[in-house]
């Protein structure tokens, strides 16, 4: 029974993550052109195209409670602006315009602070669509006709004291420039009436009153999964769904190379075709390297074309030159050497493993087989442990939190901390029932982990790594 109220409940997250259009609500009246803005001191921005830049907020001069506005934004280079809608120019909900690299900053179509993005599906220079829309409590952002926010605010909604006026009234929309230029044109406002509903909006709002991810929201904390599979009846459709209710940004990755479950990649003409599925999708793009294959079978210019890249040692060349599978536990064998030994030469091979395969992030880290698993402390030793972090910090690899396995131990964790080593999350999730990353939420509280902890692809450097082939098998 459990498993069929799962599947209903991921069907009903499939049919959010559709199209947010006006097919879902009540309209009346004519789409009304905004060209006009005014600030508090009396000046005026008008025109069907807007420039603003940091000159404070201009506000529409009307009243709005269920709305669609649509038009078409341009961003500079580094530039940021935001749209506030039921505001009196201070209060009400905002929504980015932000472009760029994946480097922290949060990016365009962002619920500030509620839904935060961190990869944008729009580039600087190129004016691209956006649609903002409020039917009832619901909040529906979309860019290039792509949703990427769909929240529903919840009876009691979390907020900080910085943030006590994010929520659904009535009011103003209003344009707010923060850094360079951004232009807007073509913005146009359709009023709904007072029982809009967005019919795609089936899902339950989160209970904010025990969520930690929008607490870390509100700390403008990157909330960002990076090690998600479209495996085990996981869609696409489903893990943006899911992305979207939950407010955690996906990293979704297949495996290019051999031995793992899954979607597999085999040659740089599938790395191409699978990266043209998912690059108008709202997620942060990775490929994990499977295997120890992988560095030879695919080209640097392929794989360049993700986000990100990682790998882990769960796969190994054994002691006596075997392919070994760790986490299979018919494919461990200790014959001829004590577990201690084995577990030197796990940590040789990892070593190896993170020289010569040029991966952003280390994930599965500090993983052991099942039967060494009970003893995870006695076998991390600090001596294994430093050469592993000495590694990392080397060719300034990320590492990953795992909640699915719950590792690394805490104690590594701030022991890679205080070396000034970043981190990741990653779940590697089986199918789609896994959660939301409970084990590195306990792992920002009790390592003391910041915003300034956390690893994004711009600080990737593994297009300048050499490639070496070192296992022969």
């Amino acid at each position: 029974m459990k498993r069929c109220i799962l599947h209903s409940f991921l069907a009903w997250m499939v049919v959010c993550a559709g199209m947010f259009s006006l097919m879902g609500c009540t309209q009346y009246g004519v789409p009304e052109p905004l060209e006009s803005f005014r600030s508090s001191d009396g000046n005026t921005l008008s025109g069907k195209e807007i420039t603003v830049s940091g000159e404070g907020i201009w506000l529409a001069g009307n009243d709005y409670t269920n709305f669609v506005l649509t038009g078409q934004a341009r961003t500079e280079p580094d530039a940021e602006a935001s749209l506030f809608f039921h505001t009196d120019g201070q209060s009400g909900y905002e929504v980015l315009f932000r472009n760029g690299a994946i480097d922290g900053t949060r990016k365009s179509g962002s619920l500030s602070a509620v839904r935060n993005l961190y990869r944008s599906l729009a580039e600087d220079g190129k004016w691209f669509d956006f649609e903002v829309a409020v039917r009832g409590k619901n909040i529906s952002v979309s860019i290039n006709d792509t949703t990427v926010v769909c929240y529903t605010e919840p009876s009691n909604p979390y907020r900080t004291e910085t943030y006590a006026k994010r929520l659904l009234s009535h009011g103003d929309i209003a344009l707010h420039g923060l850094k360079g230029n951004v232009s807007f044109r073509d913005l146009q406002v359709t009023r709904l009436k007072d029982d809009a509903r967005n019919l795609n909006d089936t899902l339950p709002p989160v209970d904010e009153a025990t969520d930690a991810i929008i607490r870390l929201q509100q700390q403008n904390f990157p909330v960002i999964d990076y090690h998600v599979h479209l495996k085990g009846g996981l869609t696409k459709e489903m893990a943006h769904a899911m992305s979207m209710n939950y407010g955690i940004n996906y990293g979704i990755a297949p495996n290019a190379g051999e031995g793992g479950v899954g979607r597999m990649l085999a040659n740089d003409d599938e790395v191409y075709a699978y990266f043209d599925e998912v690059k108008d999708m709202p997620f942060l793009r990775g490929v994990q390297g499977e295997g120890r294959k992988w560095t030879a079978t695919f080209s640097q210019e392929a794989l360049n074309v993700f986000d990100y890249l990682f790998t882990d040692a769960m796969t190994i060349v054994d002691h006596k030159g075997r392919l070994s599978r760790i986490y299979r536990p018919e494919e461990v064998h200790y014959d001829g050497v004590t577990k201690e030994q084995y577990m030197d030469h796990l940590v040789d091979q990892t070593v190896k493993i993170l020289t010569n395969e040029p991966a952003d992030i280390y994930a599965n880290p500090t993983y052991i087989p099942d039967d060494m698993n009970p003893d995870y402390a006695k076998y991390w030793t600090d001596k294994r442990v430093d050469k592993v972090l000495d590694v990392l910090v080397k060719y300034q690899i990320a590492l990953e939190i795992n909640p699915r396995y719950k590792i690394p131990s805490f104690d590594i964790i701030k022991k890679a901390k205080e070396r000034g080593i970043k981190f990741t999350f990653g779940t590697n999730n089986v199918d789609a029932n896994f959660g939301k990353l409970e084990y590195c939420l306990e792992a920002i509280e009790k390592c003391g982990l910041t915003a300034d902890d956390i690893w994004f692809p711009s600080m990737s450097i593994r297009s300048t790594r050499p490639v070496v082939i070192y296992n022969k098998f």
